[in-house]
């Protein structure tokens, strides 16, 4: 049952039980009237009745035909019982309307002479009165018997109209409570639904305004309040989703501590660098939550002094190390009232890293240089002692200052080289380069190095691959890897050198027999100045800067480089070139 149709139906219902009341107070009213006039009739009828009684007892001057035909006419039947209940007189068959069955009942409901009160009773259509009667020296009891049909009839009426008064009842309350519901309760109910699915916040909900008077102003009122809370809510949405992409879009880990320090927010970026879930953070103090000293000496220098506090420390994570500076400001009110701390993780990793690779290569550099220098000014120093007087000894010692200074200059050369390619202003002259043009340049070169060193050098290209790059720069990759694969493979071995061209890049396979590099050293060998075996390569004449241009250069095609190798089996290196180069 709806709420809408529920008032109504109280209504109605309520009117039915008035009127079935009023209806069956009636029936008993009219009922009761009715049994009174009967009885003031049948009463006099009974004297009637008793005088024709004695008549057709005593002298027989009246018949019984003619009693049954007084009967007819007087429309009541009578029985006369003696003392023994014995049925004397009966002339009820005179009577259509009275039933066998009906007189029988009757007959059984009267009461024995010592009972009798001289009143009498309805059952079903029939009155029926006993009274008790002296005739002829003959006492019994005399039960008359009138049938009243007019009062069903009546019954019936009362019912009818009673009826008719409720329907008509009903169909004015319908029609008045139809119209009060359509003009007053309807749009009072469709406010408070509208209400409460605001105060849900549902602010999408509208209520109906096509309504009069108050109930329309209602209606209007709530729907400009749902409109105005519907912004409100966009509104406030917007910027939390704002400051929630800003918070866990940044590039920094963020904490907030509330004044009693627990923690009310972290973003992902503070998960992503201390791990676990969201679940184990928020809600929890922080030194319970954070297990680190250096994150708790902020958070109460900050508590202690109320200004900003900066801290580093080193956060462990796995088999590696992270550098991290911590911010702690204090978070006041506009009436500086305290509200918490804020916590901003800065990851330093990558400055330190740098400042670290900055020292190694300042260190590096500075001992690479001195090697040379000192030789040269040793040297310089002998000769000038007097060692330039020997001829022989002066040839010797200008030799090695010679290729001290070109080793020295070689050294500058790759630093400049390196310097440039790490610069973003870099440009690659890119052309169509043909691969076995390029190699067919190199060949006389690496062929003659490679027979110096007694290794055999085999080449194996097709014509007409092409590739685009910077032919210059790739002629300096690959020089540089033939003469390391000739340098650290010892005579009599093999280098091999070979071009396999897929559908959108060609990878250039160089292969030697030599040394090998050990399997902890691979990851290694790019980075500047890192020598597998130090004295081997000094001897051979290297900076340790080759392989780290090499990367940079094939990255700068934006090719890949890797390597696989075995201690004293040798060393492949894959170099896979784009056919097409694009740009960033």
């Amino acid at each position: 049952m709806s709420s809408s149709t529920r008032p109504l139906l109280t209504y109605a219902i309520l009117i039915v039980i008035v009127m079935i009341g009023l209806g069956v107070l009636l029936a008993q009213l009219t009922r009761g009237y009715f049994v009174n006039i009967l009885e003031d009739r049948v009463e006099v009828e009974s004297r009637y009745f008793v005088t024709y009684l004695e008549s057709f007892t005593e002298n027989s001057e009246v018949s019984r035909d003619e009693l049954e035909e007084f009967s007819s006419q007087l429309d009541t039947g009578i029985v006369f019982l003696d003392e023994s209940e014995e049925i004397i007189i009966d002339t009820v068959d005179a009577v259509d309307s009275i039933s066998n069955a009906e007189k029988e009942k009757i007959l059984s409901a009267v009461p024995s002479n010592g009972e009798i009160s001289n009143s009498g009773r309805l059952i079903g259509d029939v009155f029926f009165y006993p009274t008790t009667i002296e005739v002829s020296n003959l006492e019994g009891t005399l039960v008359l018997l009138s049938p009243v049909d007019s009062l069903s009839s009546i019954t019936r009426n009362i019912w009818l109209l009673i009826s008719c008064t409720m329907f008509l009842g009903l169909l004015v309350i319908f029609i008045i409570g139809f119209n009060v519901f359509g003009k007053y309760v309807r749009p009072i109910r469709a406010a408070t639904t509208a209400a409460k699915k605001l105060a849900k916040g549902d602010y999408r909900a509208r209520t109906y305004e096509g309504y009069f008077g108050e109930a329309g102003e209602l209606s209007q009122a709530i729907n400009i309040l749902a409109r105005n809370l519907q912004e409100v809510n966009q509104t406030k949405g917007m910027q939390e989703n704002q400051l929630e992409a800003v918070i866990n879009h940044m590039g920094n880990g963020l904490v907030l501590i509330d004044e009693k320090g627990y923690i009310l927010l972290q973003n992902r970026a503070f998960l992503e660098t201390f791990g676990g879930e969201k679940q184990q953070y928020v809600g929890y103090l922080y030194h319970d939550a954070i297990p680190y000293t250096a994150i708790h000496e902020t958070v109460q220098r900050v508590y202690m002094f109320e200004e900003t506090v900066r801290e580093t420390f080193v956060l462990p994570v796995n088999i590696s190390r992270k550098h991290l500076e911590v911010t702690g400001a204090p978070i006041l009110s506009e009436d500086q009232k305290w509200k918490g701390v804020v916590l901003v993780f800065h990851d330093i990793t990558d400055l330190k890293q740098l400042e670290q690779t900055r020292k190694d290569f300042v260190a590096n550099v500075s001992h690479e240089l001195k090697t040379p220098i000192t030789s040269i000014r040793g040297f310089s120093e002998t000769l000038l002692d007097g060692a330039m007087k020997d001829e022989q000894m002066l040839e010797q010692f200008l030799r090695i200052i010679l290729k001290e200074s070109g080793r020295l200059q070689s050294l500058i050369q790759d630093l400049l080289d390196l310097s440039k390619l790490e610069r973003e202003d870099f440009h690659l002259n890119i052309e169509q380069v043909d691969v076995g043009r390029l190699f067919q340049d190199l060949g006389p070169i690496v062929e003659q190095h490679a027979g110096r060193k007694g290794n055999v050098l085999s080449m194996d290209w097709k014509d007409g691959v092409l590739i685009e790059g910077d032919s210059s720069r790739l002629k300096q990759v690959f020089m540089n890897l033939i003469t390391n694969a000739v340098n650290y493979t010892p005579e009599g071995g093999r280098v091999a050198l070979s071009v396999e061209e897929q559908e959108e890049s060609v990878t250039v396979i160089i292969s030697d027999t030599g040394v090998g590099i050990p399997e902890s050293e691979i990851s290694r060998i790019f980075e500047r100045f890192y020598r597998v075996d130090k004295a081997r390569s000094r001897n051979s004449g290297g900076t340790g800067l080759g392989l780290a241009i090499v990367k940079h250069i094939i990255e700068a095609h934006r090719g890949n480089i890797r390597v696989e190798s075995a201690v004293d089996e040798g060393t492949t290196f894959y170099v896979e070139i784009p056919k097409k180069f694009t740009e960033n």
